[in-house]
This record gives structure tokens, C-alpha cells and sequence, in this order.
């Protein structure tokens, strides 16, 4: 997954949720200096056991485009794809401005 140009990650989601494994995932895929480095910010609210509300992964790149994705119908797959596309354009920009 091509992590450079997000900017940051904001989720919201219930851990012991099934519909919001997608976004567990997502959350493990990213790699572990990304934080460190302060090239992403990633924000993470943890809603309680008993809620109802669907899980909201929100994505930001550093050409300002946000993406909301939903990762009960995505998928870890889809959510990817979604990243990765907009990731290689973002990479094409950059080297044909190099």
C-alpha cells in the first residue's frame, strides 16, 4: 500500500465489531514510523461495546482530496485499491514534476 502522500487517517469505529474489521485492518496496514515521522496524523475514536453506528474511515492526501470510505462494503481489498489508486496518480504528478 502506497502510504506517502496521505496526509492523514481519521476513524471511528466499535473493535468489537465485526462490520469494523476493514478498518482494523486498514489501521494495521499502515506502517509504523508513519506517526513517528510526523508525515501522517492519524486520529482514532474507539466507540463503545454497544453501539449501533458504522465505522468511518476518512483519508486525507496531500493534494487536499479527502476520501470517505465505507468498509463494510469495500473491504480491506477495496479500501486499498481506493488508496493505491489515488496514491499512483499522485505518483505520476510528482515524477513528471522531478
Amino acid at each position: 500500500m502506497l502510504t506517502r502522500f496521505i496526509t492523514e487517517v481519521n476513524t471511528k469505529f466499535n473493535p468489537f465489531s465485526a462490520a469494523s474489521r476493514s478498518t482494523r485492518l486498514f489501521l494495521a496496514n499502515l506502517p509504523a514510523n508513519a506517526r513517528a515521522n510526523g508525515a501522517m496524523k492519524v486520529t482514532t475514536s474507539l466507540l463503545p461495546r454497544t453501539s449501533t453506528e458504522p465505522p468511518m474511515l476518512l483519508i486525507k492526501f496531500k493534494d487536499g482530496k479527502e476520501m470517505s470510505l465505507d468498509g463494510e462494503k469495500l473491504g480491506i481489498k477495496g479500501i486499498v485499491e481506493e488508496c493505491d489508486r489515488h496514491s499512483r496518480t499522485l505518483q505520476k504528478q510528482a515524477d513528471l514534476n522531478e
